[in-house]
């Protein structure tokens, strides 16, 4: 009995060395055990669109097309916005000629025909002061009427009216319109060039260009197919704006700091250690804030997003490929 007791005491012990050994083993391991961050690939990314309402002509670029700035990626037709090209542009050519008409003032012939009567006209009055003065002397004499004398002084007056009037119409002539219709006529000029010049820029999105270098991600709208303004038809990729994107929990700020570096690695490219430098750091929004339980010491943790750029030209990193980052490593 006490030999089997003994056997019973000596398991117990072996049990209890093989837990305690096991124990010991995981918590180490578990200690050990690498913190890794995992982020994504991101790049820049352009909207193509227009301001010109119309039909798709033809596309110049297919989905992963690499493109340069200034290519042209789609044709546009839009009948409807040439017609009313061409419709404000004759409204303009019309409002020049009419305002150069104003600016050059009356025509010769009629500048000269109202000189011509205001000549008439002075001579007439030249006439009539001789033929006044000369009964209003005989008048005082008593040798003509006061009737006669009356009805040469009505002619004098009439005469000198007439010159007047006549040399008012000659000044008319000369200076052409008037200042108010110069100003309306150059006025009418300046907003139909204004209209011309708004529907030319419609039209300069018959041919939408890329803004930037990098490659074609998605096309949206098929060939022939109606496309308003602002639609997008397609979305442009800056490559050379890749960079990576990671959400750090706050207690683990102190491994990035701006400005910073940091090794990650690239499963999808089979690239380990590339190195990043960090350029941009920013909190989330409370939704991503990690609760505390209240607990003794412990607090909320915000969340803050990171994004680094590769140090070194990494041509293939694309969008949507991961990004892991050892802690530990760092």
């Amino acid at each position: 009995m006490n030999k089997s007791k003994k056997y019973i005491a000596i398991a117990f012990v072996v049990v209890l060395i093989v837990v305690v050994i096991v124990s010991t083993v995981g918590i180490l391991s578990l200690k050990n055990k690498p913190e890794i961050l995992q982020g994504q690939a991101e790049a820049t990314e352009i909207r193509i669109s227009g301001k010109l309402p119309g039909r798709i002509d033809k596309f110049l670029v297919e989905e992963g097309q690499d493109v340069l700035k200034g290519d042209t990626l789609v044709v546009i037709n839009s009948p409807e916005i040439v017609a009313k090209y061409d419709q404000v542009d004759a409204i303009k050519n019309a409002a020049v000629y009419e305002n150069q008409k104003i600016e050059e003032g009356t025509r010769k012939q009629i500048v000269e025909s109202a000189y011509q009567l205001w000549m008439k006209s002075k001579s007439d009055l030249e006439l009539a002061t001789t033929t006044y003065n000369r009964i209003s002397s005989l008048y005082r004499d008593s040798v003509v009427t006061s009737q006669r004398k009356d009805e040469t002084e009505a002619i004098y007056k009439a005469a000198l009216a007439g010159e007047r009037a006549a040399f008012q119409q000659y000044q008319m002539a000369l200076d052409g319109a008037r200042k108010q219709d110069r100003e309306s006529s150059q006025s009418m000029v300046d907003a139909a060039r204004s209209t011309v010049q708004e529907v030319a820029a419609l039209l300069q999105d018959a041919r939408l260009v890329a803004p930037e270098s990098g490659q074609i991600a998605v096309i949206y709208p098929k060939r022939g197919e109606l496309v308003g303004p602002g639609t997008p038809i397609m979305s442009l990729v800056v490559l050379e704006d890749a960079h990576v994107v990671l959400n750090v929990r706050e207690d683990l700020m102190p491994h990035f700091r701006m400005k910073g570096k940091f090794k990650g690695d690239v499963p999808a490219l089979a690239r380990k250690g590339i190195e990043f430098e960090i350029y941009y750091i920013s909190p989330l929004g409370s939704y991503s804030t990690w609760k505390s339980t209240k607990q003794v010491g412990s607090y909320d943790m915000r969340t803050f997003e990171i994004k680094a750029r590769p140090t070194a030209p990494l041509t293939d990193l694309r969008p949507g490929m991961s990004v892991l980052v050892n802690l530990n490593a760092q």
